[in-house]
């Protein structure tokens, strides 16, 4: 279970919105979080508390296939994100690299800034104790959410040993 606040943002945020390309020299999640979201709301990241949510409109992760933009979210503190729609590479991105990501339009479109939220996402639940609804996410595959679980791709194949020693190929 995740719970945390809403920072609700409008439709088609950009990988470049979410960390802009001056940022893009690093892959640390605690450095790009730093710049998340800067020139969207430069108070951004001083707003956010470990945990929470963001919840967007539609196409959210447009743009370039930034692999920076979900690790930036993540290390801005947020646990989840919300929206009615994903951009495909960055839904696959997010995956990737742990950052639970749940396509819900109604959650989405009702959801107020600072709202209280509650995600179970095993059942795809998303509670919005603020306006006491409850809504319904598309839920995770099995392999999916294990891939989330494990923080990522990398952590996965490390917990199920295909890659004991963390090094693709031979020595």
């Amino acid at each position: 279970m995740l719970k945390g606040k809403a920072h609700k943002l409008p439709d088609n945020v950009d990988t470049d919105v979410i960390i802009p390309a001056r940022h893009c020299t690093s892959f640390h999640r605690e450095e790009l979080g730093l710049h998340c979201m800067e020139d969207l709301d430069s108070e951004f990241v001083n707003k956010v508390s470990k945990g929470d949510f963001i919840v967007a409109g539609v196409n959210f992760g447009c743009g370039s296939s930034r692999e920076n933009a979900p690790l930036a979210i993540q290390g801005a503190g947020i646990s989840c994100v919300i929206a009615k729609s994903f951009a495909r590479i960055f839904f696959r991105n997010s995956i990737n690299i742990g950052l639970p990501v749940l396509e819900a339009p109604r959650a989405a479109e009702e959801a107020r800034d600072g709202d209280e939220l509650v995600v179970d996402l095993e059942k795809g639940v998303i509670q919005n104790e603020s306006l006491r609804k409850t809504y319904e996410a598309t839920a995770f595959p099995p392999m999916i959410q294990e891939i989330i679980d494990a923080g990522g791709m990398v952590e996965f194949v490390r917990a199920k040993g295909k890659n004991p020693g963390g090094r693709c190929g031979k020595n």
